[in-house]
């Protein structure tokens, strides 16, 4: 992990999520909603998805500050299916303010998969210990690897003053954590609405 995570002030409330996971499970959202909703169905705007994934995991309205660090491979620059999308131009050290409070937002590059699930992990690790932090919400790749398995046996010690949150395409195996439906927020930010799946 770099130094600059290591030394960090976290913020009260920290999302941690493998963008290239992400950026898939949006592409493969878009591909089937377009055949379903027979509508073109635009990129997900970052800042509504990541508004909803803090709100699954229990912010609430007010000013909040929130840490988002996004994993992502080496060989990728941008978020293929997202606006803002380029992790260097656009995402790393940008922040944002609404309703939810502010956002504050890190890029971090991974050299291969492996590393990106041990870096989450360490990550999480880290953000546990740090008594600044209240609430972390989790988006690994729970269908390849074994990070999902790595982080729930993690968790199992982490303390009841922590509100953490592991999001999934599918309910997975509990731990001492809450979980939620990644697709959910993800459908919000590609500008699906319920009312169209009728």
């Amino acid at each position: 992990m770099n130094e600059e995570l290591r030394n960090e002030l976290w913020s009260e409330n920290v999302i941690i999520a493998d963008a290239d996971y992400v950026d898939r499970v949006a592409f493969d959202l878009t591909v089937n909603f377009e055949r379903m909703l027979m509508r073109r169905v635009p990129k997900a705007d970052l800042a509504r998805w990541i508004d909803c994934v803090a709100l699954d995991g229990g912010v609430r309205e007010g000013q909040n500050e929130t840490h988002v660090v996004l994993l992502h491979d080496a060989a990728s620059a941008a978020m293929e299916n997202f606006s803002p999308s380029e992790y260097e131009r656009e995402i790393n050290g940008k922040a944002f303010n609404d309703n939810l409070g502010e956002f504050t937002m890190t890029t971090v590059e991974v050299p291969e998969l492996a590393a990106k699930d041990s870096l989450m992990l360490e990550i999480m690790q880290l953000v546990a210990s740090r008594p600044e932090v209240k609430r972390i919400m989790l988006v690994p790749n729970s269908e390849e690897g074994s990070i999902y398995d790595a982080l729930r046996r993690a968790l199992a010690g982490v303390g009841e003053e922590k509100r953490v949150t592991l999001f999934a395409m599918q309910p997975m195996p509990g731990g001492n954590f809450r979980q939620e439906i990644l697709g959910y927020s993800l459908m919000s930010a590609l500008g699906i609405k319920s009312e169209e799946l009728g």
